[in-house]
């Protein structure tokens, strides 16, 4: 393969890194909005701002708090800065991923009564705690190989 060619297909999985990272932090926008949201939200009333106490649940599963839902906007802001460039979408889904690995771990390992679970988390985050640690590392390199070699470079006939 040329290297004109192989400069094409970096710039589509720059592209394509870019796209990914912004669907992403979109999903983790909407996440967080809806977390304000009664009605998706279960026991909207019950909320606290952090705490394990917070009884308020996303589509009445996933335990949330406002903090909660404050990191998911963040997270989402974020993201979509760093899906400007192609090395910043990759760190995003990399990095993010294993953000959410670590978060993963952290709610498998604290009491989930106790005040170390601030955020709050329980099972069911944790297991799509899980799934997004995996999901964005994935994500992230399978566009690595291409973001890496995006850089201008002679070209060769």
């Amino acid at each position: 393969m040329s290297t004109a060619s192989g400069r094409a297909a970096a710039t589509d999985r720059g592209s394509l890194a870019r796209r990914l990272a912004t669907v992403v932090s979109v999903v983790f926008l909407l996440v967080g909005i809806l977390g304000f949201v009664p009605g998706i939200t279960t026991n909207y009333g019950d909320m606290t701002f952090a705490g394990h106490d917070s009884m308020a649940k996303l589509l009445g599963v996933f335990q949330v708090s406002i903090l909660h839902n404050i990191v998911h906007l963040l997270f989402g802001i974020v993201g979509l800065a760093l899906a400007r460039t192609a090395a910043g979408a990759r760190n995003y889904l990399v990095g993010g991923g294993v953000i959410y690995l670590v978060l993963w771990i952290y709610g498998l390992v604290i009491d989930k009564n106790s005040g170390a679970n601030f955020v709050p988390v329980n099972n069911a985050d944790n297991w799509l705690h899980l799934v997004l640690g995996i999901g964005m590392i994935a994500l992230g390199l399978l566009v690595s190989r291409g973001v890496a070699r995006s850089r201008p470079g002679p070209v060769r006939v």
